[in-house]
């Protein structure tokens, strides 16, 4: 992405796009960046900020950062002195900004909200295609082909009167129980942080994590990767789900003991959609590559290909309001990052 001299040095504010070729057209193709230009002057940068000029830095009022940004230290926010806020297009900004950085005070904001948008999406997909048996039966129909008995097994399907356990409700747990609200589901929701009436608005019943895996059809995590939720799932915990289970993780592979996981899942009539791992890919020799009643795939779940324009599409929405004079719409605090992913 070239950068735009529109409006030329001191006219217009400038607007810093910190990315790599790739992600800054995936991001930002023409048609989600021309709403930004009519505010300013916009410069793309790959990840390294000190090749920036002197004068884009000291002109540039909002900085939007990608996954290939470097990491950002008070240092590197040395004359960026007209500065106002830094603008993640992805979600977590734990990496991205030092202890030093948050002392200065720059306001920063993400794009989680647009990305848990997608991975609600694929949670909530993979929640019916639960119920409705999809991964189970397609598993036993390439086992027996035109000799499976299917009707005993379809008794056992279908969503109506099913329970469905969260566990979590952030923004990605808050997502997918409004996207699964249509269907007549028991939703069952752990948090620490929710009291009963926000999780009856949610449309949920707040539970104990023991009382909701064990009594859910399918449970689906979407806790934050923190030291308080590492193993979290405990191996009495999945040993305690109903026969024909589901556990679904798009949130973190460190949030299951992943040894115990195994272990159960090799003993067990429980099934596994996993889109993230302990390590995200997983050993060679994992057994996670050959379980038969184990969804694998590659941390998909969130914004990827084409989606990737919403995250470009709200950071922009979000730098036109800085611009503007208007509050962020996703700030993200230094007090906040200790309980967020």
């Amino acid at each position: 992405m070239p950068s735009s001299d529109r409006g030329g040095r001191g006219q217009l504010p400038t607007i810093v796009i910190s990315a790599d070729d790739g992600d800054a057209d995936r991001l930002f193709p023409a048609n989600v960046l021309a709403p930004l230009r009519e505010h300013g002057r916009v410069v793309h940068v790959g990840g390294d900020l000190s090749v920036l000029d002197v004068e884009d830095r000291r002109s540039a009022e909002v900085l939007l950062t990608s996954w290939g940004t470097h990491e950002i230290s008070a240092g590197v926010l040395d004359g960026f002195s007209s500065l106002e806020a830094i603008i993640h297009t992805g979600g977590s900004v734990k990496r991205l900004l030092t202890d030093d950085a948050w002392e200065t005070g720059v306001r920063v904001s993400t794009q989680v909200e647009r990305n848990a948008e997608a991975v609600a999406e694929y949670a909530a997909a993979m929640i019916v295609a639960s119920l409705k048996g999809v991964f189970r039966l397609r598993r036993d129909y390439v086992r027996e082909g035109a000799t499976l008995d299917r009707g005993p097994r379809l008794d056992m399907l279908g969503i109506t009167a099913k329970t469905v356990g969260l566990v979590g409700a952030s923004r990605v747990g808050r997502a997918v129980a409004r996207l699964i609200a249509r269907h007549d589901l028991q939703v069952l929701v752990y948090d620490p942080y929710v009291d009963a009436v926000e999780a009856d608005s949610l449309g949920a019943r707040l539970t104990s994590l023991e009382t909701l895996m064990r009594d859910s059809d399918v449970v689906s995590l979407h806790a934050p990767a923190t030291p308080g939720t590492r193993g979290m799932i405990t191996r009495r915990l999945l040993e305690s789900m109903s026969p024909g289970a589901t556990l679904i993780n798009t949130a973190r592979g460190s949030i299951v003991d992943q040894d115990a996981l195994i272990d159960v899942l090799r003993t067990r009539d429980l099934f596994a959609i996993l889109d993230v791992t302990e390590p995200m890919v997983p050993a060679a020799d994992s057994a996670l590559w050959a379980l038969e009643n184990v969804f694998l795939t590659p941390h998909l779940a969130g914004a990827t290909g084409s989606d990737l324009q919403r995250l470009g599409r709200g950071a922009v929405d979000e730098a036109i309001r800085v611009l503007t004079g208007e509050e962020l719409a996703h700030r993200v605090r230094a007090e906040d990052l200790s309980r967020i992913a």
